[in-house]
C-alpha cells in the first residue's frame, strides 16, 4: 500500500481512509499519509494511527485514557509506515501499550498508551468560560478566508475539520492583540461510521484534530502568523488524557493556554469541552518553534 498522491476531494473521508490500517502480521500494521505541501507526515495523523494500532491489540470494552508520545523524526508523506505494537501489560482492569511508527526502519514517532475497562468512580468536571460564544456565531476558517488562493488559506479552507476561532485568527497575519489564550470550536466535516470501534475511531480522532492548534497559542503570544517568513514549527511532544467520550462530528470547544517559551521551544496545553460544558479530553505538547529574527 502506498500513499495516494491526490485527495479524493473529500477531506474528512480521507482522513477515515488513512486510518484504515492494514494487518500484515500479529501485532504489526502498515498505513500510508495525506498528502502535505511540504512533504512530512503530519504529526496529529501518525499519532492518531499509532493509537488506533494499539488499540487494535486490546480487548473491545477498554478504550484509551491516555497516550504520551514523542516525535523522534520528520516523516515521508510518500512512504508507508509501519506500526509496531509492543503489549506491555493486560492486568484485571488496564492494559498498556507501546507503539513504534516506523520508515525507512526508524521511528518518526513512538508512543506509550494505557486503555481501561469502563469503571464507577468519583465524578467532576471542570467548566469552560460561561461567556464562550456558541459555535454558530463564530466566523469559520472560510468565512474569514474566502477564496484566498494563499497555500495557507487553501489548507485551512480544505481541512478535515471545521475550525471556528472565537479570538481574531493568525492564518495570514497576527492578531491585533498579543495573548496566550485562545478558544477553538472544532467539528469534522463528515459523520464518523458507527459500529464496532467507533468509540476507538472518535478517540484517535480527537488525537489527529488536537495537533492542528495545539501550538498557535505560541504564535498568537508572540504576534506571529501560520504566514511568517522562516518560520519552523514542528511537534516534539504530546501528551493527552481522555476523560469522557466525545464524538468529534459535533462541535467540540478548544480552550488553550501557551505557559512558556523558550530555547526554541514552546508548550501548548488545552482542555476540550462538550457543548454541554462536560470536560473530555486534557492535552499537553511541547513544539519547536523558530522565527528568523530570534536568535
Amino acid at each position: 500500500m502506498s500513499a495516494p498522491a491526490n485527495g479524493s476531494g473529500d477531506a474528512f473521508a480521507d482522513v477515515l481512509g488513512v486510518l484504515d490500517l492494514e494487518e500484515i502480521d500479529t501485532d504489526l500494521y502498515r498505513g500510508h499519509s495525506l498528502p502535505q505541501p511540504h512533504g512530512r507526515v503530519f504529526g496529529g495523523q501518525v499519532l492518531a494511527q499509532s493509537l488506533l494500532a494499539a488499540g487494535r491489540t486490546v480487548a473491545a470494552s477498554r478504550l484509551p485514557h491516555s497516550v504520551h508520545g514523542y516525535f523522534l523524526r520528520p516523516g515521508d508523506a510518500a512512504r508507508d509506515i509501519t506500526f509496531t505494537v509492543e503489549r506491555l501489560r493486560d492486568g484485571r482492569s488496564f492494559s498498556a501499550r507501546r507503539v513504534h511508527a516506523l520508515q525507512r526502519g526508524a521511528p518518526i514517532l513512538t508512543i506509550t498508551a494505557s486503555f481501561q475497562e469502563d469503571q464507577p468512580g468519583l465524578e467532576h468536571t471542570d467548566s469552560p468560560p460561561s461567556t464562550t460564544p456558541p459555535p454558530e456565531s463564530v466566523p469559520s476558517a472560510l468565512d474569514v478566508l474566502g477564496d484566498d488562493d494563499h497555500p495557507v488559506a487553501t489548507y485551512w479552507t480544505q481541512a478535515a475539520f471545521d475550525l471556528r476561532h472565537v479570538e481574531e485568527p493568525v492564518y495570514l497575519g497576527p492578531a491585533s492583540v498579543a495573548t496566550s489564550r485562545q478558544m477553538v470550536w472544532m467539528r469534522a466535516r463528515g459523520t464518523v461510521p458507527e459500529g464496532p470501534g467507533s468509540e476507538l475511531l472518535h478517540r484517535c480522532l480527537l488525537a489527529y484534530a488536537c495537533d492542528q492548534v495545539m501550538l498557535e497559542p505560541l504564535l498568537r503570544r508572540h504576534g506571529r502568523a501560520w504566514t511568517t517568513p522562516g518560520l519552523s514549527i514542528a511537534s516534539l511532544d504530546h501528551a493527552m488524557w481522555f476523560h469522557r467520550p466525545a464524538r468529534v462530528d459535533e462541535w467540540l470547544l478548544y480552550v488553550q493556554y501557551a505557559p512558556s517559551a523558550s530555547g526554541g521551544r514552546g508548550l501548548g496545553s488545552a482542555r476540550v469541552y462538550r457543548t454541554d460544558g462536560t470536560l473530555v479530553a486534557s492535552v499537553a505538547q511541547e513544539g519547536m518553534i523558530r522565527v528568523p529574527d530570534v536568535g
